[in-house]
């Protein structure tokens, strides 16, 4: 069997932040809950930031590091959202265009909740591994972001919202499948997969969110045991703490995950609590770097995790990491792979880390402000011009670096310019 897997991976997580401390603070909330969120700061959306330029924005590294005949071998472009811009045109058509990717492609959209990402990564293994074209390469690009809305600045809309809004950030990644996984070595056939119809966390409408927070904590919970069960299974002789130097979760917070994890560790390896604490911070720690800062991308947090051990674990020899992917509704998968010193080596010419601490701090009155413009850019917009003036000083962080940001809608059809 032939080698699958990661050949490129690169996070965009975009061009402005807040801080969620100083969030909570700002709502007049209790800040000791909100260190239970082992979050520190979550990217903003920008008005003239939407799904397409961030997902061009993290591809773009990629793409330009090929040769043109490595380029023109990308074969399938998969997009991997819940926050599409359209009921009909895929954002995958877009991406394709901005990247200057062969019109020798295929390209269609993936909608899964938070499990939309892996069930792309998933598809595109397969197209490498079914050999129906030799050397081809698979571009999956995951990108979403959140556009909460208020009608008066400070505006505190909803208890749901409140507990949502620290959280929920925005980014994408750009993950190149292909035979070279130098990053990230796919163990084909280890996957253990666990889905079924739940109420947790839904999206009624294109701009709003909802659901049972506490529903959605103890599906995410059923799914991570019984995913990695059936892993088990699959593959035979595994340990939870022995078979996996390291674990990326996805990441709707990191209490969730330190929460996961400490189930985890209880039932699987009947651990006490100090052995949990030491493990948590070993194995799952890493991972959570990058998802501290940017918040929940939906179905591209477990592979801004896994980027994130990538970058920032301890690779003297090869290391198996598993990844245990879940998105609301539900669906759910545990499945592994290899990374060498080498890998994480290629992966460091992305410098993620230095691209976030370069973000455009907002002021909460600047955030606020964002809030009330938000509304001018939800789904569905006809016409509009994007001012460029509105958030200047982060617009002036990026001139020089080639960052891709919305112009105009008209007429539905969206325009974009290079800055």
């Amino acid at each position: 069997m032939i080698n699958v897997g990661i050949e490129a991976m690169n996070v965009f997580g975009g061009t402005a932040c807040i801080d969620v401390m100083q969030l909570a603070q700002h709502r007049k909330l209790d800040t000791s809950r909100f260190e239970n969120l082992l979050m520190k700061e979550k990217t903003v959306a920008l008005p003239y930031e939407d799904p397409v330029s961030y997902g061009v924005n993290a591809a773009k590294p990629i793409i330009d590091s090929l040769s043109k005949e490595e380029k023109d071998r990308i074969e399938l472009l998969i997009t991997c959202t819940e926050s599409g811009i359209d009921f009909g045109k895929s954002i995958s058509t877009y991406i394709h265009d901005y990247l200057g990717l062969n019109r020798n492609c295929r390209l269609f959209e993936l909608k899964n909740a938070c499990y939309s990402g892996t069930a792309g990564f998933e598809m595109a293994i397969n197209f490498i591994l079914s050999q129906t074209s030799p050397g081809a390469k698979a571009l999956v690009v995951t990108t979403d972001l959140a556009r909460f809305i208020a009608i008066d600045p400070g505006e505190a809309l909803t208890a749901d919202w409140s507990f949502a809004e620290p959280s929920t950030g925005a980014g994408a990644v750009a993950i190149l499948v292909s035979e070279n996984p130098y990053v990230f070595q796919v163990d084909v056939g280890a996957n253990g997969y666990y889905g079924y119809e739940v109420m947790d966390t839904c999206r009624p409408a294109p701009d709003g969110e909802a659901g049972d927070s506490d529903l959605s904590l103890l599906s995410y919970l059923d799914c991570c045991e019984q995913t990695f069960i059936e892993y088990q299974k699959r593959v035979g002789n595994v340990d939870y703490c022995k078979t996996f130097q390291y674990l990326a979760f996805h990441t709707p917070f990191g209490g969730m995950v330190k929460g996961a994890h400490r189930t985890m560790m209880r039932k699987v390896a009947k651990a006490n609590p100090n052995e949990i604490e030491a493990d948590f911070l070993q194995r799952v720690m890493p991972g959570m770097n990058y998802c501290q800062h940017v918040g929940n991308i939906m179905g591209g947090t477990v592979f801004m995790s896994l980027t994130s051990i990538i970058d920032n674990g301890q690779f003297n020899s090869p290391k198996r990491i598993g990844c245990f992917s879940y998105g609301s509704g539900c669906c759910s998968e545990f499945y592994s792979g290899i990374v060498t010193v080498q890998g994480q080596e290629r992966q460091k010419r992305f410098e993620i880390e230095k691209q976030l601490n370069e973000r455009y701090r907002l002021s909460m009155e600047e955030y606020d402000a964002l809030l009330i413009d938000n509304d001018s850019v939800k789904f569905g917009t006809r016409n509009i011009k994007l001012d460029f003036d509105l958030f200047s000083g982060a617009i002036d962080t990026c001139k020089g670096r080639q960052r891709l940001f919305l112009k105009e809608i008209r007429e539905f059809h969206r325009e974009y310019k290079w800055i």
